[in-house]
């Protein structure tokens, strides 16, 4: 009888002394015990004042979850809302899209790989899964043939940052008009190369045909400002009213104005 009562006493007063006590799961969010029934039953609240259930072990262990877990790339995460990653084990067009865009700014395997990403941001409001999944639904649009992609810098050239204001669908067959090669251009001008047999510099652009030489030029500067620049600006103005009536006027109007410059 007496060590079932001291057993008691001693439950008790771990039920009390527990209350408040402090830790962080394995995702690095603290967490701090408010209110315990039972080792099997503690109630957890998180910084942000989400509240879950567990039991003591796993709080010790840092095993209860929050949606506010900073979980993809220890930036991202899921959010409460009505959007969710995956159904039937199929990753919802939402969450595939966000989760490919924290991935180009913050996975260091991929900067390897693709470093033009190096750099780019994705706004504290899109960190949110939940967030980024209602402007989905605003903003997605779809054209027969064409694979819609994530952009954020046609609206604004030389944006970093991936937000609501900067980003835009686009099809895949207006992003290749700005799509730039650093890699493979060398010394000259985007557009230019430079031919050794007729020592003389070569402008040339892709167009629907495929690659089109503009004309060729005795300074590479000239062949820029004179072959390359004026051709691909009028071809993307003629790609934008082409496409006027399937894509977003935002969109349309960056195209029309869309400048072509010799630091491309």
């Amino acid at each position: 009888m007496k060590t079932e009562l001291t057993t008691k006493k001693f439950g008790r007063t771990a039920m009390k002394e527990r209350i408040g006590e402090v830790n962080y799961n394995t995702k690095g969010s603290k967490m701090k015990i408010l209110d315990y029934k039972t080792s099997k039953n503690v109630t957890v609240i998180f910084e942000n004042g989400y509240i879950s259930q567990g039991d003591y072990k796993e709080f010790k262990k840092g095993d209860i979850k929050s949606p506010y877990d900073k979980s993809l790339y220890n930036t991202g995460y899921l959010g409460e809302g009505k959007y969710i990653c995956s159904k039937n084990s199929k990753f919802s067009n939402q969450y595939i899209y966000w989760s490919l865009m924290i991935k180009r700014c913050y996975s260091e395997v991929l900067h390897k790989k693709r470093p033009t990403y190096i750099g780019c941001t994705v706004c504290d409001e899109w960190h949110n899964f939940q967030n980024f999944g209602k402007w989905y639904d605003e903003n997605y649009y779809k054209i027969e043939g064409c694979k819609m992609q994530l952009d954020k810098d046609i609206l604004f050239k030389g944006n970093k940052i991936y937000s609501p204001e900067n980003c835009v669908f686009v099809p895949s067959n207006i992003n290749t008009l700005f799509i730039k090669c650093d890699s493979a251009r060398g010394e000259y001008p985007i557009g230019i190369t430079f031919n050794k047999r007729e020592q003389i510099y070569v402008a040339q652009c892709k167009n629907k045909n495929g690659k089109r030489v503009i004309g060729k030029f005795l300074n590479p500067n000239i062949a820029f400002y004179e072959g390359y620049k004026p051709f691909k600006e009028s071809y993307i103005k003629e790609i934008a009213e082409e496409c006027k009536s399937q894509i977003p006027q935002n969109l349309y109007e960056a195209m029309y104005k869309y400048i072509v410059e010799i630091t491309d």
